[in-house]
């Protein structure tokens, strides 16, 4: 009898411990969840912050950028890239009419957009066009300078209006431009200034000595303003694009052997689209750029890379 019930304790005290034993694995299971739970929960409010600080890094949101040459190609390009980013839009075109388009498709985005005329090769309509802007948003925070022309000659047969109207419009007005608004983002402690600058930055082309020229000037007047100015707050950058396909490179891509030969050079295999500048623009119009100044950034799909 004592044998039996000893046998029954004994079992009885095993139960017990399995049962314990048990118990313990399924709390510690428990806590394990519990702590994965809470790992990945922080895991993803961790990911989620790192998100929201990159993405801020490129949130223009309060922003009014000015941006020239806007009624189509790459000037309008831009504009909707900085509107979907969270700018306000001021579109410059020849005439406010021209910008029209780009304004409606800007405020189809929920973006405040205005159109301002302004030829860029008269100063008196320069210096009204950074009154008026400053006066339509109360600030201006980026400028993009894209407003450009392209007169084509050999050399030998260029004319001095021609060289005038080229130099007048693409580097005397992006200066005065550059100065008036620069004023206001000096006076503010902050600002973005993108020139539009171009390949003929770095090479000479063919039939095009006065563009040439002026973009050459471009990229100079850029390094020059971020001398003085970075340390005042503001960055200024330039953007050189490549082959895009626009009013200014319809000749170039109706010459079906001259198009040939840019297409095969092209890395990309392509001609670029204004879509193409919309993330450089945005980046350069950013605080992802704070550290950023003085820089021409190829927009080209590799062309300088060959």
């Amino acid at each position: 009898m004592a044998i039996e019930l000893l046998v029954i304790v004994n079992a009885y005290l095993w139960l017990l411990l399995i049962v314990y034993v048990i118990k313990v694995k399924l709390s510690l299971r428990v806590k394990a969840s519990l702590l994965n739970r809470r790992m990945l929960k922080r895991v993803i409010l961790t990911s989620r912050h790192k998100r929201s600080k990159m993405n801020n890094l490129f949130d223009l949101t309060g922003k009014v950028a000015v941006v020239t040459g806007a009624s189509r190609g790459l000037g309008q390009g831009m504009a909707l890239g900085l509107a979907e980013a969270g700018a306000d839009i001021i579109a410059v075109a020849s005439s406010a009419e021209n910008a029209a388009d780009t304004v409606k498709k800007i405020q189809a985005l929920g973006r405040k957009a205005i159109a301002l005329g302004c030829q860029q090769d008269d100063a008196e309509q320069v210096k009204q066009l950074v009154e008026n802007s400053i006066a339509a948003f109360g600030q201006v925070d980026i400028l993009v300078n894209n407003a450009g022309t392209i007169r084509r000659a050999p050399a030998e047969e260029f004319s001095d209006d021609d060289w005038d109207a080229v130099m007048e419009t693409n580097i005397n007005g992006v200066f005065r431009l550059s100065r008036g608004l620069g004023k206001h983002m000096l006076e503010r402690g902050s600002g973005k200034i993108i020139n539009i600058a171009s390949l003929l930055s770095f090479s000479g082309g063919i039939t095009v000595p006065a563009y040439a020229a002026s973009k050459g000037a471009v990229m100079q007047l850029t390094k020059a303003l971020a001398n003085e100015w970075a340390a005042r707050g503001l960055q200024i950058n330039a953007i050189a694009p490549g082959y895009f396909a626009t009013d200014n490179t319809e000749a170039l891509r109706a010459d079906t052997e001259r198009n040939a030969s840019i297409s095969a050079r092209i890395p990309a295999g392509r001609w670029g689209n204004p879509e193409d500048l919309a993330g450089a623009a945005v980046f350069l119009a950013s605080k992802a750029s704070d550290y950023v100044n003085g820089h021409i950034m190829l927009v080209d799909g590799g062309w300088m890379a060959r």
